[in-house]
């Protein structure tokens, strides 16, 4: 959840580190602190609140130094404050370290080291990092790189940190489990960071951490890297990679958000997602990263989906996709509930995961225990070499592009066409839907991007809508069938943007305890595109109205009843039905959006919430 930049170089490593904060801020800004190597030592710059606060706090203040880590903070242990900022510091401040993840254990190892005389300045997980490894350092007299490693061998949980000492003013050390680390190598200088938004403007060659990993970089010597699990503490040669990531996707473009950028991307998104995968001239759907279990996923017993969020959301569309295509029961869960149950799994079922970042720390335990009951595991991420792309056993990038805004929106429509895509192959090889549908399919999600266009060119119909919900203080938002899940979204995106509490419901459920909240003060939004459940949704909206409830509507293009019924309409193009949610999604985010400006809030890093969902 953390966002962690650290640099080695000839160069001043303050602007880099300070540009690197600002690019990994969607990982979290509750505070940020910079730790700087000096003559004199190591110096520490520390603040509460945005990386904005840091940099002016740092103005026409001393930030000369060459060798540098940085960090900015989604808080887990300890409230938001400077005093729990990262870096933290051992006790002489010889050593400074920053750290994303979760120290399970931390009161076991923070009471023993208490017990030893140490004295803590922060109630973080993290600070117990830096004391436990400078005790070990100085009771077993080895050098830092060995205390690291002897160290890490006592941690529980998930880590990806950086650590510089004045005993060693020209070495940077990194180690990473379960939370990602790029080792960033430019021109006798490394930039190190959480992905590769910091370092894609100094260089494309990476080093992919694995973990358990511990590097030790020097100017001077080639990197070691060794593991903690290797009790012979042998160095391997690490192996370079070129980031698949470009400087411009990273700026707004001419937007005045990343999130209304991301949104308005959604037709480029879909359509890269469908690049190379679609040949109308062989009538052919083919995902190559499925082609090696594919045969596995035809014999499936049945579909185990699991994610969290969005993309769970995602899943309970394609739980439509494959039961009604593939003709095999789907159960979509909760990673964060999967993970904690002792689920029934048998060695011919298929668990797709699905994470935007491939880094959501639920997910991958998900994905865990797939493996471990001899499950076939997918996976559906967006982001080149992350941890789900390295630990699934096959799976598809949905090519979505970096998404910098915290909340989900063309990630989530990538997603679905991959899911979409995925279903059609498997259903034609299975002989379960026929060729009128199958190419009726494949044409509809051709036109999806064009069709996804045209939704957007009602932006300033929406804004008009928004004006309305945002002086509600509750909104409700209705579906059925494979809109079911879209109402789901379009709640969150409210919610989690503009803070207005909302709820999605299947709207046949409302008359089962809901209704009690209708009242003229209650927008109710209601997914409607013509689909096979229309006449049921009629009469749950009359329900509604009778209760004196004000209905916004997003409507298929022509519609005449459910308009007539409402108090403002959305209409979206004819699209097959269990591709609609491509087009009913988006008028709901842009609403979402409009709301949070109207409101006063920051739409690219909504309080509280951080993008890579990295611990539990």
């Amino acid at each position: 959840m953390c966002g962690i930049v650290a640099y080695l170089g000839q160069k001043e490593a303050y602007p880099i580190l300070l540009g690197g904060l600002h690019r990994l801020e969607y990982r979290g800004y509750d505070s940020a602190g910079i730790a700087l190597m000096q003559s004199s030592g190591i110096t520490m710059y520390k603040k509460k609140g945005r990386v904005d606060e840091l940099q002016k706090f740092c103005n026409n203040l001393d930030t000369s130094g060459s060798l540098g880590i940085a960090h900015t903070r989604w808080a887990t242990h300890g409230e938001p404050s400077e005093q729990n900022a990262h870096p933290h510091v051992s006790e002489d401040g010889s050593m400074a370290l920053i750290h994303n993840g979760i120290v399970e254990n931390y009161i076991i190892l923070k009471q023993q080291l208490v017990n030893q005389g140490v004295i803590f300045q922060s109630d973080t997980d993290t600070e117990v990092l830096v004391h436990l490894i400078k005790n070990v350092q100085d009771k077993e007299k080895v050098s830092l790189p060995e205390a690291v490693i002897i160290a890490l061998r006592m941690v529980e949980g998930t880590y990806a940190i950086a650590i510089i000492s004045k005993d060693d003013p020209n070495q940077l050390i990194v180690a990473k489990k379960g939370t990602p680390l790029l080792i960033g190598i430019g021109d006798n200088e490394y930039i190190i960071g959480s992905d590769g938004a910091p370092i894609v403007e100094y260089t494309k060659q990476v080093i992919y951490l694995e973990d358990g990993d511990v590097g030790v970089i020097r100017i001077d010597k080639p990197i070691q890297i060794s593991n903690v699990n290797d009790s012979k503490n042998l160095h391997r040669s690490p192996y370079i990679q070129t980031l698949e990531l470009n400087l411009e996707q990273l700026e707004k473009g001419g937007f005045d958000t990343y999130m209304l950028k991301e949104i308005y991307e959604q037709p480029k998104a879909v359509r890269d997602s469908m690049r190379g995968r679609i040949n109308l001239e062989k009538d052919v759907v083919s995902l190559g990263g499925i082609l090696e279990y594919e045969q596995k996923m035809l014999n499936a017993r049945r579909f185990i989906i699991v994610a969290c969020g969005t993309s769970w959301h995602a899943g309970l569309v394609a739980e439509h996709l494959f039961e009604t295509l593939v003709r095999v029961p789907v159960e979509v869960e909760y990673a964060s509930e999967f993970r904690y149950r002792n689920p029934v799994i048998y060695e011919d079922d298929v668990l797709i995961a699905i994470s935007q970042s491939g880094e959501t720390a639920d997910t991958l335990a998900a994905v865990e225990i797939g493996k471990k009951r001899g499950a076939t595991v997918i996976g559906i991420c967006n982001v080149v070499g992350s941890t789900m792309a390295r630990e699934t056993m096959a799976g598809s990038y949905s090519h979505a592009g970096p998404e910098i805004g915290v909340a989900c929106t063309k990630t989530f429509t990538a997603q679905i066409t991959v899911l979409a895509l995925m279903a059609l192959s498997l259903a034609k090889k299975k002989g379960t839907i026929s060729m009128s549908q199958y190419h009726k399919l494949i044409n509809d999600l051709e036109s999806a991007p064009d069709k996804i266009e045209s939704v957007l060119h009602y932006e300033q119909q929406i804004q008009r809508i928004a004006q309305y919900v945002a002086t509600k203080p509750n909104a409700m938002f209705l579906g059925r069938g494979v809109n079911f899940p879209i109402a789901l979204e379009g709640a969150l995106k409210l919610k989690e943007i503009s803070y207005i509490h909302a709820e999605g419901y299947p709207a046949a459920e409302i008359k089962h305890g809901p209704i009690a909240l209708i009242d003229t003060n209650m927008p109710v939004i209601v997914v409607a595109p013509e689909q096979h459940t229309y006449d049921k949704v009629v009469s749950n909206i009359q329900e509604i109205i009778a209760r004196k409830g004000t209905i916004i509507s997003i409507v298929t293009e022509g519609d005449s009843v459910i308009k007539k019924m409402s108090k403002f309409t959305i209409e979206v193009p004819k699209i097959d039905e269990l591709l609609t949610p491509l087009v009913t999604t988006i008028p709901l985010q842009i609403l979402a959006y409009h709301v949070a400006l109207i409101r006063d809030c920051d739409v690219d890093k909504p309080r509280n919430l951080a993008k890579s969902v990295s611990v539990e």
